[in-house]
């Protein structure tokens, strides 16, 4: 193990350069899947990480209910400074566990109470609310709801009906394309990891510019779609459920990549360029940390087989 196991704790800082460059650079859809792919590997690998310090370092703790050979000398040597990195990361995972649990039944909660508040309305794919407040969202599903797009009134008001089109068309890329997943995803990989805070934030902005490449595809003209935006964003007001499921991210760069030419298909960029060579970066971090990880786990699993006589 050695201090290999600490490698994809702070690996996380080589996908930093590419989570900036993936928003100008590569296409919405691949940016997303790839940033979200990277956040999920890493998170998933300093977690697992945590865990084996904390169980390595407290080894020796009296009252562990551990056997007695988990705390043989060799074990206790596998990770330098075991015993003080070990009770720190008691709190870091404990940390990590409450934050992503907190998450995740928020999410759930916040899906049944939007359904819930629809209760009424006709089961149709659209919602229109008859609220005085300008606002929009998609709601993915349930078990025993549908997925459904959300608008109030009163920003429809504001749109005019090639607009409209091109809102629902943006809501529904969303739903159509899950995501509320990616979204999920990154959010759990940054509270895992702070430094993959950066990804989440990425990921946010470039599931909206892809619902909007979406729409633009669908109603057929960039320019409608971002008219559309625009109007929206300056006429809605605070929707009444937290931003769980898709956020409008910062509309003045959505619209001017709309009235810019449309970004080229999804394809891996050019190894000799900036954000080849971020992307490559981001690739290799996440490689290492996935080996790192599941070398520290292996070793530790041999050792603790070795000195358990169980």
């Amino acid at each position: 193990m050695g201090v290999f196991v600490f490698l994809p704790l702070v690996l996380p800082l080589t996908a930093w350069p590419i989570a900036r460059l993936a928003e100008q650079h590569l296409h919405p859809r691949t940016a997303t899947r790839m940033l979200t792919a990277v956040a999920a590997v890493m998170a998933t690998c300093s977690t697992l990480c945590l865990a084996l310090v904390m169980v390595v370092g407290t080894a020796q703790l009296p009252g562990n209910p551990l056997p007695d050979g988990w705390s043989d000398p060799e074990v206790r040597e596998a990770v330098p400074y075991d015993e003080v990195a070990g009770k720190a990361a008691i709190p870091a995972l404990c940390a990590v566990v409450l934050a992503c649990t907190r998450i995740l039944w928020r999410h759930v909660r916040t899906r049944r109470r939007a359904h819930r508040a629809l209760a009424g309305l006709p089961d149709t794919e659209v919602a229109v609310l008859p609220d005085g407040t300008p606002y929009a969202y998609a709601l993915p599903g349930t078990a025993s709801h549908r997925d459904r797009v959300v608008v109030t009134t009163a920003l429809l008001d504001h749109l005019a009906p090639a607009e409209r089109r091109a809102l629902f068309a943006h809501e529904r890329a969303h739903l159509t394309a899950r995501h509320h997943r990616f979204l999920l995803a990154v959010r759990l990989a940054a509270h895992a990891n702070p430094f993959l805070r950066p990804l989440h934030t990425a990921v946010s902005y470039t599931t909206e510019r892809w619902a909007d490449e979406e729409a633009a595809r669908t109603v057929g003209s960039r320019r409608t779609v971002a008219t559309a935006i625009g109007r929206a964003a300056l006429a809605s007001g605070p929707a009444p459920l937290p931003t769980a499921f898709a956020s409008p991210g910062p509309v003045p760069r959505r619209v001017a990549a709309l009235l810019a030419p449309p970004p080229a298909p999804g394809r891996w960029p050019a190894v000799f360029t900036s954000v080849g060579l971020a992307a490559w970066g981001a690739a290799a971090g996440t490689a290492v940390s996935a080996m790192s990880s599941a070398n520290s786990a292996l070793t530790l699993f041999l050792i603790l087989r070795a000195a358990t006589p169980l």
